[in-house]
Order: C-alpha cells, then sequence, then structure tokens
C-alpha cells in the first residue's frame, strides 16, 4: 500500500533538482535547491533564504559527502542557527540509477535514498492532515490574488510583482509560482489583504 506523503510545515533546502523531486515522493512541502554551489554566487537564492529564515525554521538536508558538508556550512552562515533544523542522509555507497558513474567519495545523495529511510527522517517533524483534532487549514493566497491584484497576468506585473517582493526581502524576477510560494510562507492570508489594501470579502 502507497504511504501517504508527510505534511511538512517547514520550507526544506535541498542541493538539486533530483533531490527535490525524490523528495516530492515522501513530503508535502515547499522544496527548495541550492543549485548545488551555485548558491555561493546567486545573491537572489541567498536573499530568498533568509527572507524564509525570519519567518520560519528551515530544514536543511545536504547529502553526505564532503560538497553537501561544504554547502551546510555556507547555509549555517546564511542562516541563524535557531532557525536551521538539520537532517542528515547516511553515507550509503553506490551510484543513483540516472548516473553513468558514481559520485567523487561514492556515496548516495538524496536522490538515491530509500523512499522508506527518507519517510522515517522526516515523520518526526511532519503534522497532521486528516482534519481530525487538528487546527482548522488557514486559507491560502492563490493565483486568483495574484491575478486581482495585478501582480500575474497584466502588462506590468512582472514589476508589480518585483516591488512588492522587495517589501518583503525577497529578490526580483521571481517565476509567480515560486513568488506565490514564497509569500505564502512569509504572510497569512490576512496579512497579504492588509500589504496589497483589499478587504476580505465575507464568505456567503
Amino acid at each position: 500500500m502507497e504511504t501517504q506523503r508527510l505534511k511538512i510545515p517547514y520550507p526544506v533546502l535541498v542541493e538539486g533538482k533530483y533531490d527535490r523531486l525524490r523528495l516530492l515522493s515522501v513530503i508535502d512541502a515547499e522544496i527548495y535547491t541550492t543549485g548545488g554551489f551555485g548558491v555561493f554566487k546567486s545573491e537572489e537564492k541567498r536573499m530568498l533564504f533568509r527572507s524564509l529564515a525570519r519567518k520560519t525554521k528551515i530544514v536543511v538536508l545536504t547529502d553526505s559527502d564532503g560538497a553537501g558538508k561544504v554547502i551546510r556550512s555556507h547555509l549555517s552562515a546564511l542562516i541563524p542557527k535557531d532557525r536551521v533544523i538539520p537532517l542528515y542522509v547516511p553515507q550509503i555507497e553506490g551510484k543513483e540509477k540516472r548516473k553513468a558513474m558514481p559520485s567523487k567519495e561514492g556515496f548516495l545523495g538524496v536522490e538515491g535514498m530509500e523512499r522508506e529511510l527518507l519517510y522515517g527522517l522526516f515523520q518526526p517533524l511532519s503534522v497532521q492532515t486528516d482534519g481530525g483534532s487538528g487546527a482548522e487549514n488557514p486559507q491560502k493566497i492563490t493565483k486568483t490574488d495574484l491575478y486581482i491584484d495585478g501582480m500575474t497576468g497584466h502588462d506590468c506585473s512582472a514589476e508589480t510583482r518585483d516591488a512588492f517582493a522587495l517589501s518583503l526581502g525577497l529578490p526580483r524576477g521571481m517565476t509567480p509560482n515560486a513568488f506565490l510560494a514564497a509569500i505564502n510562507v512569509l504572510l497569512t492570508y490576512e496579512e497579504y489583504l492588509s500589504l496589497v489594501g483589499r478587504e476580505q470579502e465575507d464568505p456567503l
């Protein structure tokens, strides 16, 4: 029987897109990539990660090799220690199926980890999603909201989106999907409406 994905209430940072794809089969969360060593040179990524850390704790999961340790160390200089939730995968020798050769040190990365191992790693961080005794899910900002407020679907949407992003400490040039994911971490729906100067409609 297929195990349900775990709902993780924190953003998750991993190294690359294949790590992200692997985690998406295990967890329901906002997952961001460092682009490997690309985070060293990307001011946009650094701005994004710092902004997220001001609002919430961030899960950091890198490969268990030397490169992963270097990236993790760099992230620790960007994100305050008390805002980091560190997770570690074990050093398992092997090669990912998509690669012709093993990594330099011969260890599997996050993308090569068994689903059950990753599930166990994230399970302590998961929150209830069955609608039982937990609190009601808060209302999310949607693509419709972005359209209503001129941040998508209009001639000047990119400029409007960039201005709003900068006001939150986010980088310019984010795609609408990335922008939406980030502001849903940073803002409640009510805070968003207040910032754009729009009143919330009463339910019928």
